[in-house]
């Protein structure tokens, strides 16, 4: 009983008595939730022996700051069996100092995946025993979840660099953070995925977290749901990642500076500019694109010119014609639902035709001979995937209005007489020859 109370304490669990205490294993899963287990209910804890994501709700270890945790080695054997991958702890009040003291445990695992939700940390813990410590930990997160500001704490991710110096995805979401201090970002020195997504992080706040140094080999960089304001302030804050690949301002109201001269990392090709409140297309943009998401803003026209791109997102703004993709040599994807657009130009149709993947729903389209033609040329050839027939309906002519695109005759008597005609005009002509 002792090396489960033990373990409670490592994963942050004990609870005062008089609630729910229990853990529930779902054999399908391969998951366990505990409720505000105590130390006299810790036994329920074995419910979770075959678990590989194991979950805790509920908890204020102040209690527990001065329990004697000691003589780790001694139950080294049960913790590395412990075959559990995941640890998520929930609405749990931390005090640092305890989990200072109790995150050595982790080392004796096989935990990869260590995640925080709705918790507070309270005080500030001794981290001087983590130094040199390794961890098997690579992914860490914090959502919802109050403590102390960063600035100051440069000491004690100090003392954890050598196991920070290691870990592999980094989240601190929806947590009012507003700064990150240069000197922490130099520790992730292996840090691939860093999500920043629904803080409070403004223009200024970029360059010094983004310093010389800092996150040297990350790849994703999630900034959506900030403070941010200025598309060359936020260019300027990242260009100093070498490795970035993967950008996401959404939800950020940006204003474009048509002056800017700043330059993305050139190892972007992801951006994803969308819901920023754009009302024309940001320059520059980073040169080797491959996938750019701009929808959901207040563009007119999109009028750029990038070889490498691949996927290109415009639905939900007020584009009045489709973006010639001749600038587009490695298009194979083209969102423009929700937009103005009434027709898509014979021209464009063919060259639309090599494309993968084309989606031009909810538009007002004039379902004239080349309108809807050009449509239902499209969707023959299976461009039309997403939304088609349902969402592809006429706005005009009056005599076809809210008719399905797909419906529209765009016979050859119909659309194109001349065609018809002229062959029997040269027929009846020619009998006229002969009968002469």
């Amino acid at each position: 009983m002792r090396v489960a109370v033990l373990l409670l304490l490592g994963l942050g669990l004990l609870q005062a008595e008089g609630r729910r205490n229990r853990c529930f294993f779902n054999r399908t899963q391969e998951s366990c939730m505990c409720y505000n287990l105590s130390e006299e209910t810790a036994g329920s804890i074995i419910q979770c022996l075959p678990a590989t994501v194991v979950e805790f709700q509920g908890g204020d270890l102040e209690k527990y700051i001065d329990f004697p945790i000691r003589d780790l080695d001694s139950i080294a054997d049960t913790l590395s069996s412990l075959i559990i991958q995941k640890i998520i702890i929930g609405n749990v009040l931390v005090p640092e100092i305890l989990l200072a003291r109790v995150l050595r445990f982790f080392s004796y695992t096989h935990v990869q995946e260590l995640a925080f939700k709705s918790c507070i940390f309270q005080g500030t813990g001794n981290w001087s025993d983590m130094e040199g410590q390794n961890l098997p930990i690579l992914s860490l997160s914090f959502h919802n979840v109050t403590s102390a500001p960063l600035t100051g704490q440069e000491q004690a991710f100090s003392s954890l660099s050598s196991w920070l110096g290691t870990l592999q995805e980094l989240a601190v979401t929806d947590s009012h953070v507003t700064s990150l201090p240069c000197a922490i970002g130099r520790v992730f020195r292996a840090l691939r995925s860093l999500d920043l997504a629904q803080n409070s992080l403004g223009d200024g706040s970029l360059s010094p977290a983004f310093c010389q140094g800092a996150f040297p080999q990350l790849q994703q960089l999630s900034l959506h749901h900030n403070s941010l304001r200025s598309y060359h302030s936020v260019c300027e804050g990242v260009e100093l990642l070498p490795e970035l690949r993967h950008l996401d301002l959404s939800h950020n109201e940006l204003m474009a500076d048509p002056s800017s001269s700043c330059q993305w990392p050139a190892s972007l090709r992801r951006f994803n500019l969308s819901n920023t409140g754009l009302d024309e297309v940001p320059t520059p943009l980073p040169p080797s694109l491959e996938v750019l998401d701009m929808s959901h803003n207040h563009l007119h026209a999109v009028d750029i010119s990038l070889s490498s791109l691949k996927k290109l997102f415009l639905n939900q703004n007020l584009l009045q014609a489709a973006p010639s993709i001749r600038n587009y040599p490695m298009l194979d994807t083209l969102h423009l639902d929700n937009n103005s657009i009434t027709e898509l130009p014979r021209d464009e149709v063919k060259l639309l035709r090599r494309l993968q993947d084309v989606a031009v729903a909810d538009n007002p389209f004039d379902c004239s001979c080349s309108g809807a033609g050009g449509l239902q040329v499209l969707a023959a050839a299976g461009h039309l995937g997403q939304g088609w027939p349902g969402d592809y309906r006429c706005h005009s002519p009056a005599q076809y209005q809210g008719w399905p695109v797909a419906q529209v005759p765009v016979s050859v008597p119909r659309c194109d007489p001349a065609a018809v005609v002229a062959p029997v005009c040269v027929i009846l002509a020619l009998l006229g020859l002969a009968g002469a």
